[in-house]
């Protein structure tokens, strides 16, 4: 029989809980960290059936049966190990394997590749306590790691006067040994170097605990890099793949919240300080499939970076980019440390507690990215924050969960209503009442008549005044205008007047003889809700051009969110392939502009 992938099946166990599969034949109860149940396997009165998804089996007292998923599988249906597998793979939604002389061929590769990172590992494990790597030994012991430490995380030190690649040719192949990228040969000598030479090394391990990979780091200063990862293998993907996971998810049972850090040593301190549950993400941006991985085991992974420039510029890209993948069940959060510190300096300095305190005051991934957005703004420039609005609402657009998105969006609504004058208007009458400041009443009609209109009608009415009042601001832009549909007949009928007598360079004075004509009624509408007229009044005419040129890529903007969220309707209720591409065209089209 051929023999499945390990880690297709893995990725089976990953996705589907043993108490999953069970309790669809056995009533489960929890109890602490496990469940129990009546046993399938015999009949009894008292339940002697338990189920671990930490540790990935059952076990039956009474009857002494013992497996995993697949084994649940195959005892309770009575069918073979292959059809156990296309029914877990069917409920985990993975498609069901095929196999070929390929998967045996890729299998046997792996086998070696494992063999030859052990005997590479272990080999320079020991070498890190010779005499002759007191350097690297003195290292690690300076950044506080006691021996039980060292190896627990299985550190090594390839010494560079070392021949242990002539040890691995008296088992395997040049070409076996070279799959694994921990040699490299040079182009003009041929020498062979050992990639990993005068570095401490950390192992990367699968979620199996297997080393797939390397982590380095140069103990003598020079032009070569600090840091240096195994290059990616056919078996080691630097996207897929994260540092300490292997330890850390036999805690899933006991926290949601897992920390992410930049370095290994980073992970390495904390663990040592009695926080255990931390990965590393090897210094490269988290990717999707990384996040994916992580939440199969933690719903709350809090992403901690330093706090100087660099940090910050990553951790908000990190930020926009995993945003679009949160929902009800995964979040993601955000401590970014004091100014200076990474997980390690301040460990050293205040220990377990004075971490977790810095770790308490973490935001969830849409406060931290509106927090980041909002130092960036301008507070009294209107231009700043109509940006800061666009940018929110395309960022809201990006998220996959259309419930979730509705409410972030209200959410971020909110507090935008706090930078406008109306909201400050409200908010600050009563503390000014005693000095007798009142609003005029002009302005408080204004504002009543503003109620009347949408944000949309608001910024038609300014375009329109704008045309009307200052035709030469606006000639530039007239190609892009023509294109955009207002949100009446009416609205657009004007609009399209107006272009065309433009555009035949009459001046101000003929055009206004010209609308009023059949416009007259709209005209007087425009000129008294807009709120341009004291704002534009003084501008320059390039001053001028640049607001119109805002308003109308708001307009635009609107008229794209409001397509998006038609079609995301409509592809929520029937799922259409000309509706779906049209939405994504959309969306690109938006994350463009």
């Amino acid at each position: 029989m051929m023999k499945y992938p390990k880690d297709y099946l893995d990725e089976i166990k990953l996705r589907v809980k043993v108490s999953q599969v069970v309790s669809k034949s056995v009533q489960l109860k929890k109890r602490g960290k496990e469940f129990i149940g009546l046993s399938p396997f015999k009949n009894e009165k008292t339940p002697s059936f338990t189920v671990s998804d930490e540790k990935g089996f059952y076990h039956c007292f009474s009857s002494g049966e013992h497996g995993n998923i697949f084994d649940f599988m195959m005892k309770t249906k009575s069918i073979g190990f292959g059809e156990a597998v296309r029914l877990l793979a069917l409920e985990a939604g993975m498609q069901p394997y095929k196999f070929s002389n390929f998967d045996e061929k890729r299998e046997r590769r792996f086998k070696i590749y494992k063999s030859i990172f052990k005997e590479y590992l272990d080999f320079f494990k020991t070498q890190l306590f010779n005499s002759e790597s007191t350097i690297a030994l003195s290292y690690l012991t300076n950044r506080g790691l006691k021996k039980n430490t060292i190896e627990e995380f299985e550190l090594g030190y390839v010494n560079p006067k070392n021949d242990f690649y002539k040890k691995l040719l008296e088992k395997y192949t040049e070409e076996e040994i070279e799959l694994t990228g921990l040699f490299y040969k040079l182009e003009k000598s041929k020498k062979i170097i050992n990639r990993f030479n005068s570095r401490i090394i950390f192992p990367i391990k699968n979620l199996n605990g297997e080393v797939i990979a390397l982590g380095g780091r140069i103990i003598k200063d020079g032009k070569t890099a600090k840091y240096i990862n195994s290059p990616e293998t056919e078996f080691y993907k630097k996207g897929r793949t994260i540092f300490n996971l292997d330890k850390a998810k036999s805690l899933r049972a006991e926290t949601e919240e897992i920390i992410i850090v930049e370095g290994y040593m980073d992970v390495i301190s904390l663990h040592a300080a009695g926080i255990k549950n931390v990965v590393s993400n090897s210094g490269i941006a988290i990717t999707e499939k990384q996040i994916d991985l992580i939440w199969k085991f933690f719903s709350k992974p809090i992403v901690c970076l330093d706090g100087d420039e660099s940090g910050q510029k990553a951790a908000i890209k990190i930020a926009e980019k995993l945003i679009p993948l949160i929902n009800e069940n995964n979040k993601i959060y955000f401590s970014i440390l004091p100014s200076g510190n990474d997980p390690d300096d301040i460990i050293k300095s205040g220990g377990k507690e004075k971490f977790l305190n810095v770790l308490s005051t973490k935001e969830i991934i849409q406060s931290y990215i509106w927090g980041v957005y909002f130092n960036q703004m301008e507070k009294e420039d209107p231009f700043a924050i109509s940006k800061f609005e666009k940018r929110l609402r395309i960022l809201c657009s990006t998220i996959k969960d259309e419930t979730l998105r509705k409410y972030i969006f209200e959410d971020f609504l909110k507090k935008i209503d706090t930078l406008t004058p109306i909201q400050n208007r409200k908010r600050n009458f009563n503390k000014y009442s005693n000095r007798n400041i009142r609003l005029l009443n002009e302005t408080k009609k204004l504002y009543e008549q503003k109620d009347h209109f949408s944000k949309e009608q608001i910024k038609e009415h300014s375009i329109l005044f704008i045309l009307l009042n200052y035709p030469n601001a606006t000639k530039s832009k007239l190609n892009e205008l023509s294109g955009l549909t207002f949100s009446s007949d009416n609205y657009n009928n004007l609009k399209n007047v107006l272009i065309k007598l433009i555009t035949s360079n009459m001046d101000k004075d003929q055009i206004k003889i010209e609308i009023k004509k059949n416009f007259e009624n709209l005209v007087k509408e425009i000129e008294k809700s807009s709120t341009l007229h004291t704002i534009i009044a003084n501008k320059e005419n390039n001053e001028r051009a640049e607001l119109f040129a805002e308003l109308l890529s708001d307009l635009k903007e609107m008229n794209h969110l409001k397509k998006i969220e038609f079609l995301e309707s409509k592809v929520a209720k029937n799922l259409d392939e000309a509706s779906y591409s049209e939405l994504m065209k959309l969306k690109t089209q938006l994350n463009r502009d």
